[in-house]
């Protein structure tokens, strides 16, 4: 009897899937966050009998056959690519992406992360960092004697001086792109790192190249929906249950044989 192996696959499959929802609720106030969907496959067939065998004598072939399945698999988790609204905060350094697209950050070890979480920093020697300290690319310094500063929809970051009129330009506050959002390894703090399924980083200015825009004053907000992860939530708690009811119907069918005298 393989109904025993073939209800524990789907026990597991339904807690992966908790564990995914529970992920995401639980990031429901982090800044830029992009839900999880987990997503499964059926595993392999045993063939009792082909579809298409020849049954008889004269040529008569079987429309369907007897495929039994062995269970389920999880194949991936993948993000969902959805904007989260935005907030309005007034903090000069907080930016918004307004669609595709990721701030670049230099890590410790010289690597390239890449982040939606705008809440900008500025450090003691007046680097624009993260919350984390990471330097935001291309490596901006605001001098000590900067009054304030403004970050337009295209990047440019101007500063203003109490000795002067016209604001300066600082530089150019770039955004990058991947082919395939879903391919991009999470290493956790809002992070995100490269890889060979997500393809190399496509740096532009934004608004251009079909990045997005920034609006300075705003964080994208978690865009993570309760009601649908609740729903995803009692939904994987009922395929748990089922599954398990499948285990004891087995074993009572398995004592049952047992029993026979």
């Amino acid at each position: 009897m393989k109904a025993l192996q073939i209800a524990a696959t789907g026990m597991a499959a339904q807690q992966m899937r908790v564990d995914v929802v529970s992920n995401n609720l639980a990031n429901m106030s982090t800044t830029g966050y992009s839900p999880r969907r987990a997503e499964f496959a059926d595993l392999h067939y045993q063939q009792v009998t082909r579809p298409g065998t020849v049954s008889a004598s004269d040529g008569t072939v079987l429309p369907t056959g007897i495929q039994l399945g062995l269970g389920v698999r999880p194949t991936s988790v993948s993000v969902l690519a959805t904007q989260g609204a935005l907030a309005q905060t007034g903090g000069e350094l907080d930016l918004a992406i307004e669609g595709r697209g990721y701030l670049e950050v230099t890590l410790p070890s010289g690597l390239s992360a890449y982040t939606r979480d705008g809440g900008l920093k500025r450090s003691g020697d007046g680097q624009i960092v993260t919350s984390d300290g990471h330097a935001v690319a291309p490596g901006l310094t605001i001098p000590e004697d900067a009054r304030t500063l403004s970050i337009n929809a295209a990047g440019e970051v101007y500063v203003y001086f109490d000795d002067r009129v016209e604001p300066e330009l600082l530089g150019q506050i770039t955004l990058a792109g991947f082919t395939n959002d879903r391919g991009l390894e999470a290493i956790g703090s809002n992070l995100f790192l490269e890889t060979e399924a997500s393809g190399p980083p496509l740096v532009g200015n934004p608004g251009e190249d079909g990045l997005g825009t920034l609006r300075q004053g705003y964080l994208e907000e978690s865009a993570v929906d309760s009601v649908r992860e609740v729903t995803e939530l009692i939904k994987a708690q009922r395929g748990y249950e089922l599954n398990a009811k499948v285990i004891t119907a087995a074993d009572q069918m398995l004592a049952a044989t047992t029993q026979v005298r």
